[in-house]
């Protein structure tokens, strides 16, 4: 059961890293649980978890990274995180360089202020210049606000 639960915990903590990092140790926890359904004694299922964990590392985030990587240099659109960089968002809380909501394509995120000299009012559009964690650092959309982007990002 401890296996199944360092699983779930692994990959739960994944969602909100997306580094495709952890994903490979809670594969190797649930590898190790398959192995303990099976019988196989402690030692045995932490040599699993830690076969397979280095496995996933080794053989597979390699190849999916340079897939991502194929793709962005290909044209093609950015996936995850990285998708959000440039995107326009409606303040749906007074957003400053402390605190702030935003909403993306219909979903809540908390937001700061790229310049802690700003602060954007409820109602008015941002763009997203970057993604950190979970909060998106944002500007004044440049469409609806003249001045455009921070020289950061021209």
């Amino acid at each position: 059961m401890l296996w199944i639960v360092l699983g779930v915990v692994l990959a739960v903590a994944e969602i909100f890293t997306t580094t495709l990092f952890l994903i490979m140790f809670a594969a190797g926890a649930f590898a190790a649980a398959g192995a303990a359904a099976l019988g196989a004694p402690v030692a045995l299922q932490a040599l699993v978890f830690a076969v397979v964990s280095a496995l996933c590392v080794g053989l597979l985030r390699p190849v999916i990274r340079r897939h991502a990587q194929a793709a962005l240099e290909g044209g093609e659109r950015s996936f995850g995180v990285d998708a959000l960089e440039g995107t326009s968002a409606l303040v749906m809380e007074p957003v400053d360089v402390g605190h702030g909501m935003i909403k993306i394509d219909g979903e809540l995120w908390t937001a700061r202020a790229y310049d802690a000299t700003r602060s954007y009012a409820v109602g008015e559009r941002v763009q997203v210049i970057k993604v950190q964690g979970a909060t998106a650092l944002v500007w004044q959309d440049e469409i609806s606000t003249p001045g455009g982007l921070p020289e950061t990002k021209r």
